[in-house]
């Protein structure tokens, strides 16, 4: 069953299933953050990996090769045409053993060419978010940090998983900053 905005402000105020954490939708002169009427629009931070491939080199999710990546700290992120960025989220995450998530991209971003893919935050599943922006574009787009960027959908079971993530010790499990592919 998905859940609602009191859902959301119960488990993240008693539980710290988000941090930080806004229980209202922050609005004014930024795109959304923050507790929405089913879900959280979660913000991006300030720190980016944008790709390059100045090196030639193959794209292998077993064995990607960081310095395809260009480090990059600021307020406002330009991803190249037709490329993408890694980012990490503001909030951390503790997800209940119970609920899962699924993260979409913001329409507002979406509107413009902008993808943000993220997989589901699974059950018992806790830290940073490592995202991934793709610029669909021809042309080069910007990115605001610290401003919403994906919404999260909370999913609850009435009965928790035999294994939860942590009891998986998942290989992104409380990764620090943005995490690269592991094999």
């Amino acid at each position: 069953m998905i859940k609602n905005d009191r859902w959301i402000k119960k488990q993240s105020l008693e539980k710290k299933m988000i941090e930080p954490f806004e229980d209202s939708q922050m609005r004014d002169g930024v795109i959304s953050f923050g507790v929405s009427s089913f879900g959280y629009d979660l913000r991006v931070s300030d720190e980016f990996k944008i790709f390059t491939n100045v090196n030639n080199a193959i794209v292998d999710p077993k064995n990607f090769n960081p310095e395809s990546f260009v480090d990059f700290k600021g307020p406002i992120c330009i991803i190249p045409p037709n490329s993408f960025a890694l980012a990490r989220s503001v909030e951390c995450f503790k997800i209940p053993r119970n609920a899962m998530t699924v993260c979409l991209g913001k329409s507002t971003y979406a509107r413009c060419g902008i993808i943000v893919n993220v997989t589901p935050f699974e059950p018992e599943w806790e830290c940073h978010v490592t995202l991934e922006i793709s610029n669909t574009t021809p042309l080069p787009a910007k990115i605001y940090a610290n401003e919403g960027l994906a919404q999260v959908l909370f999913f609850e079971s009435p009965e928790e998983p035999e294994t939860s993530y942590k009891d998986r010790k998942g290989k992104y499990q409380k990764q620090n900053g943005i995490t690269l592919a592991k094999p």
